[in-house]
């Protein structure tokens, strides 16, 4: 993934769509093929990576403020 700088609220908010999209893409997917294929532990296996996938980016914008702060 490519560094961005986000100076403002606007950039924010662009970065978080992008992030939105790539999220819902790959782990959204998943999870819907998951539910309509699948088992119980499949189907909370695919949703479970859609939660860590959005704690990830989370925490991505986290650190970035942490390093800006250093």
């Amino acid at each position: 993934m490519d560094t961005i700088s986000i100076d403002n609220r606007g950039d924010f908010g662009l970065w978080a769509i992008e992030r939105a999209k790539e999220i819902i893409a790959v782990e959204g997917s998943s999870l819907a093929i998951a539910v309509r294929d699948s088992s119980e532990e499949t189907i909370r296996e695919a949703a479970n990576a859609l939660g860590a996938a959005i704690t990830a980016a989370l925490l991505e914008v986290y650190d970035g403020l942490l390093s800006d702060e250093e």
